[in-house]
C-alpha cells in the first residue's frame, strides 16, 4: 500500500501543479455549459418535432394530413404513446398525433405547439365525409431548457478526454521518457502501478467533474428530477469505463503521436454519434444502431432520464450494464496487452 500510495499521490500532485492542463479542464466545459446556455436559452432548435404513432395514411388519401409533409417538419415514430407524451410534457417535442385513435396531442404552454395546432386545424376541418378526424388532446408539463439537457453531454466529454488523456497519454509519455523502464527496475508491480493511474485520474475526473456541474447548476439551476446518488453511481461507471479504454491503448504504444492520432480516432465518433449535442430520434436507423457501440452513449442516456425524467434504478439498470461489462472486457484487454517497454 505504500507503494501505491506513492505513486497514487505523485500522479496527482503531476497534474494539479501543471496550472495549464488544470484551468483547461476547468474553464473550457464551464465556458460551453454557459455558451448553450446563452445560445439556446428555450428548446434550442427552429424546427417542429412531431410524434406520430399508428401507422400513417397514405399520401394523397382522404385521411392524410397534408401540412405534415411541409419542409422543416421531423417526423418521429413511436411504437406506443407513453414516451412521445412524456417528450410533449417536457417540450422535447411539439406534437403527438395517433393514427390509431385519431387523436392529436399538443402542449397548451408550448409555443411550438400552438403554432402546429393551427396549421392542423384547417386540414382537420376539411376532411372528406368518411375521412378520420383528429380529436384534441392536451398535456401540461414543465419545460426542459436545451442547457439542462445538453449539461450531461459537456460532463460526458469532460469524462471521455480528462480519462483518455489522462492515463492514455501520460502513460505513453512514461514509456517514451524510459520512467516505465525505471519503474520496471523498482519493487513496484505493474498492478500496482496501473491501479494507482487507474485511481487517481479517477479522484481528478471526478473531482473535476463536480466542481464543473456544481458551479454552473449555482447560476443554471439545473433540473434534478431523479436521485443525486444513482447520478453519482452513473458517472462513477463512466469515469472507470473510460480509463479502461485509455489503458487499452497505451498499454503497448510508444508515441505521443500515435496515441494523439489513435485518441482522435475513438473520440471524434463518440461525440458526433452518442447525441451529446443533438437527439438521436429521428436520425437514420444505421447512425442510432452506430451509437450503441460507444459507452458515452448509455452514460448519457442514463444522465439525461434521471436528471429530466426522474428515471429509478431498474430504468437505467440497462445502462448501467453495459457500462459495468465494458469496463471489465477493456480493463481485462488492458491486462493482458500491459507492457513496461
Amino acid at each position: 500500500m505504500q507503494k501505491f500510495w506513492a505513486v497514487f499521490v505523485a500522479r496527482n500532485l503531476e497534474f494539479f501543479r501543471d496550472r495549464s492542463t488544470l484551468i483547461f479542464n476547468l474553464v473550457f466545459p464551464i465556458i460551453l455549459i454557459f455558451g448553450f446556455a446563452f445560445a439556446f436559452p428555450g428548446g434550442g432548435g427552429t424546427t417542429f418535432k412531431i410524434g406520430t404513432v399508428g401507422e400513417a395514411p397514405a399520401a394523397g388519401s382522404a385521411s392524410d394530413v397534408a401540412f405534415l409533409h411541409y419542409k422543416n417538419l421531423q417526423l418521429v415514430p413511436y411504437a406506443s404513446l407513453e414516451q412521445p407524451l412524456d417528450r410533449l410534457a417536457h417540450h422535447q417535442i411539439d406534437m403527438v398525433i395517433d393514427y390509431s385513435k385519431g387523436e392529436y396531442y399538443v402542449n397548451d404552454a408550448s409555443a411550438n405547439g400552438y403554432v402546429l395546432e393551427k396549421m392542423l386545424l384547417p386540414a382537420n376541418s376539411g376532411k372528406a365525409a368518411g375521412a378520420v378526424v383528429f380529436a384534441k388532446k392536451t398535456v401540461t408539463g414543465a419545460p426542459i431548457r436545451y442547457v439542462d439537457w445538453f449539461i450531461p453531454g459537456v460532463i460526458g466529454i469532460n469524462i471521455l478526454f480528462g480519462s483518455l488523456s489522462g492515463v492514455g497519454f501520460v502513460i505513453v509519455r512514461y514509456r517514451r521518457n524510459g520512467v516505465l523502464k525505471r519503474f520496471k527496475a523498482t519493487p513496484l508491480s505493474a498492478f500496482q502501478f496501473v491501479s494507482a493511474q487507474v485511481l487517481s485520474r479517477f479522484f481528478i475526473v471526478a473531482f473535476i467533474s463536480a466542481v464543473i456541474f456544481t458551479g454552473t447548476d449555482l447560476v443554471l439551476h439545473f433540473r434534478m428530477a431523479g436521485s443525486w446518488g444513482l447520478l453519482a453511481l452513473v458517472n462513477a461507471l463512466a469515469i472507470l469505463c473510460m480509463i479502461s479504454i485509455g489503458l487499452v491503448f497505451a498499454s503497448r504504444i510508444k508515441s505521443e503521436e500515435v496515441a494523439g492520432g489513435i485518441m482522435n480516432l475513438i473520440t471524434w465518433p463518440m461525440m458526433i454519434l452518442s447525441g451529446v449535442f443533438f437527439s438521436l430520434e429521428g436520425t437514420p436507423r444505421a447512425m442510432q444502431v452506430a451509437s450503441r457501440a460507444f459507452p458515452i452513449t448509455y452514460y448519457i442516456e442514463a444522465s439525461r432520464a434521471i436528471m429530466l425524467d426522474g428515471a429509478g434504478f431498474a430504468q437505467v439498470a440497462g445502462d448501467l450494464g453495459v457500462l459495468a461489462a465494458m469496463t471489465l472486457v477493456f480493463l481485462a484487454a488492458a491486462a493482458a496487452l500491459f507492457k513496461w517497454e
